[in-house]
C-alpha cells in the first residue's frame, strides 16, 4: 500500500509499506477522508525527535477492512470514525481516569508518534472497541472526521475552562482547535465570549462559531482590550489554543483570581513556559492551569457524532482546501505555511 511518511526531521514523502494486520482486539481500517493536523507539521519539524519512514496523521473515517477475533462492537463494511488518540483501555490510567495519558505522559497518541499514523490506505487501529465509534447515517464521511481531534479538542477546552453559564470566556488563536473551543463555550452557555486573532477569516468564523468580540491583536494589545471589554475584572476561564509562551502568559494575565487557564495548544518548540508573577497572585491567586490531551474513545466520539446530526454545530466549515490523496504532499507544505488562508485541508482517499 500507499502511505505518506515523513522520512526524517523536515522531510516528507509517499512510499510502499506492507498492509497492517490486526491483532486479536484491533481492525484495520481503509479511510475515505481524512484531514491534516497542524501537529503533523510539527512532529515533522522535530517537536518529538527524528522519525525514520513514519506513516503521518491522526484524523480519519473509513470503511472497516478487517478486524481480530475479540473484536465485537465492529465487523468490516462498517463506516467508522477512529479517534486521533487511541488510549490502552485496560491502563492503569485508564482505570484512573487518565485514558489519553495511557501510563505516561501523552502516552494515548500513537498514531504518527509511536506507531504508524493514518495517512495510508490502510491504517491499523489498537483496542479497536474502545477507540472507533459508528458514524450514523445523517452525518457524511467530511463531517465525521472533525471528530477525531478538532472537536474533542476544541470542546475540551471549552469543558476544561469551567466558565459557569453566563460567564466570560477569552480564546486566544482561532485555529481550527480555537474555533471549536469558541463554539464549545457557546454551546456550554458562556454569556461573553472574546476570541483573539488577526486573519481575517478566521475572525469572520470566529463571529460564526459564537464570538461576540474579536481582538485583533495585530491592532491592540489582547490583554488590554480584554481587561477593556470586561471592566478591568478580567475573564472566568481563558483557552489557549495555540502553543506558545506569550499566549499562555496572556491567559493568565486576563484570568480573574480563581479562574481557570484551559491549555489545549501543543506547544511545540523551547523549553519552558513562564507565568507572569504579579498577575499569577505571586502563586496564590487561585487561578488553575488545566492541560488535555485529545479525549479519545468510542462513547467520547459518539458524542461529537451525535453534536453534527442534531445540527449543534457544522465543522465542515474549517475546511478550506480539498486536495486527493496522490495531492496529500502539496496539502501538508500548504498546512504548514498556512498559505492561501488555509484553515483546514479535507483529503479525498478515493
Amino acid at each position: 500500500m500507499q502511505a505518506f511518511v515523513m522520512r526524517s526531521i523536515g522531510e516528507t514523502g509517499i512510499v510502499e509499506k506492507d498492509r497492517p494486520t490486526p491483532g486479536p482486539n484491533d481492525a484495520i481500517v481503509k479511510p475515505t477522508k481524512g484531514l491534516i493536523c497542524t501537529s503533523d507539521c510539527h512532529t515533522v519539524h522535530g517537536a518529538i525527535g527524528d522519525r525514520e519512514d513514519l506513516t503521518l496523521g491522526h484524523e480519519i473515517v473509513g470503511v472497516v477492512d478487517e478486524v481480530g477475533d475479540e473484536v465485537s462492537e465492529f465487523e468490516a463494511g462498517d463506516r467508522v470514525a477512529v479517534g486521533a488518540i487511541t488510549p490502552d483501555w485496560n491502563s492503569l490510567a485508564a482505570q484512573d481516569g487518565h485514558p489519553s495519558q495511557s501510563n505516561e505522559a501523552l502516552g494515548g497518541w500513537k498514531f504518527a508518534n509511536v506507531k504508524d499514523g493514518t495517512f495510508a490506505e490502510y491504517a491499523h487501529v489498537n483496542d479497536a472497541d474502545g477507540n472507533m465509534a459508528h458514524v450514523p447515517d445523517g452525518v457524511t464521511d467530511h463531517e465525521a472526521t472533525y471528530v477525531a481531534d478538532m472537536l474533542s479538542t476544541g470542546f475540551a477546552g471549552a469543558e476544561n475552562a469551567a466558565v459557569p453559564m453566563g460567564g466570560t470566556v477569552a480564546v486566544f488563536a482561532q485555529g481550527p482547535v480555537g474555533l471549536m473551543a469558541t463554539k464549545g463555550a457557546a454551546l456550554l452557555g458562556a454569556g461573553e465570549i472574546i476570541a483573539v486573532e488577526t486573519m481575517d477569516n478566521r475572525k469572520e468564523l470566529a463571529r460564526e462559531y459564537g464570538a461576540d468580540h474579536v481582538v485583533d491583536f495585530a491592532d491592540v494589545d489582547p490583554v488590554e482590550a480584554i481587561m477593556d471589554l470586561t471592566d478591568g475584572e478580567g475573564v472566568d476561564g481563558a483557552i489557549e489554543a495555540l502553543g506558545a509562551d506569550e499566549t499562555l502568559q496572556d491567559c493568565i494575565e486576563v484570568t480573574k483570581p480563581g479562574g481557570t487557564i484551559s491549555n489545549v495548544g501543543y506547544h511545540g518548540e523551547g523549553e519552558f513556559r513562564h507565568i507572569p508573577r504579579v498577575e499569577w497572585g505571586v502563586g496564590m491567586a487561585e487561578k488553575d492551569i488545566v492541560t488535555d490531551l485529545c479525549p479519545g474513545g468510542r462513547l467520547r466520539i459518539s458524542r461529537m457524532l451525535r453534536l453534527i446530526e442534531t445540527d449543534r454545530v457544522d465543522p465542515t466549515k474549517l475546511t478550506t482546501h480539498e486536495f486527493d490523496f496522490e495531492e496529500i504532499e502539496t496539502a501538508f507544505d500548504m498546512m504548514d505555511t498556512k498559505e492561501d488562508g488555509m484553515i483546514k485541508p479535507l483529503i479525498h482517499f478515493e
